[in-house]
């Protein structure tokens, strides 16, 4: 097991949390991470390029001129693809499948080493609670900020990209934070590679912990 110390919103040192070795002590494989990124965005991506072939070109029902006796080379039709506005060939279309498989014992590996990794790094924060009353934005970027300035073990980055993660009853943290610029809220339920890896700094509820290593710690130690 890991020790890991545990503030309060006051940025005041309360005690220690146990972390578990199967999701916080894991060793970092860059190649699965990275191939649980590009699958996720991947499978996020939409098809916007889409082009006509010939067939697909409105006109081109008559010939445009005759066959032979003009001087012209020949045609069949105003949509082929070397006339202006004829039909595009080999051009991109919105058929195109982008999707990647992963499965979901690489998935729980791959967010497991990059807790991980903020663990090693010092770029864990652990809050015994967190509570914001009446979802005010002015009270969650004062309990950010004390947290981070506490916070002299970790990578100390300027305005460093804060992910705090809760438990499942978020709704008064995330409407504090929707306005607060480099800060992502997240619950227990929807944590993904790509918003890990984006932030700088985990700040994270002990409720959230629990929740983590119930879920992932069976999986990861397989």
């Amino acid at each position: 097991m890991i020790k890991y110390q545990v503030y309060n919103q006051q940025a005041e040192v309360v005690g220690d949390q146990e972390l578990s070795q199967e999701v916080f002590g894991v060793a970092i494989n860059p190649a699965l991470v990275h191939q649980a990124m590009v699958a996720q965005l991947a499978n996020t991506r939409s098809v916007i390029a889409d082009t006509k072939d010939r067939s697909e070109v409105r006109g081109g029902g008559k010939k445009p001129w005759k066959q032979k006796g003009t001087g012209r080379a020949r045609a069949g039709s105003n949509r082929s693809p070397i006339w202006i506005g004829g039909g595009v060939t080999f051009g991109p279309t919105n058929d195109r499948n982008f999707t990647k498989k992963i499965n979901k014992k690489m998935l729980s590996k791959a967010i497991c080493m990059v807790f991980s990794d903020r663990v090693a790094s010092h770029d864990l924060i652990i809050v015994d609670d967190l509570t914001v009353k009446d979802g005010k934005t002015k009270e969650l970027k004062a309990i950010i900020e004390k947290l981070l300035a506490a916070d002299q073990q970790g990578s100390q980055v300027a305005k460093p990209r804060t992910l705090i993660l809760t438990g499942s009853s978020i709704d008064s943290v995330k409407l504090a934070g929707r306005n607060l610029p480099r800060v992502q809220i997240l619950n227990d339920q929807n944590i993904n590679v790509v918003s890990l890896l984006r932030a700088n700094k985990f700040i994270i509820s002990q409720q959230a912990i629990a929740s983590l290593q119930q879920r992932y710690g069976t999986v990861a130690a397989k």
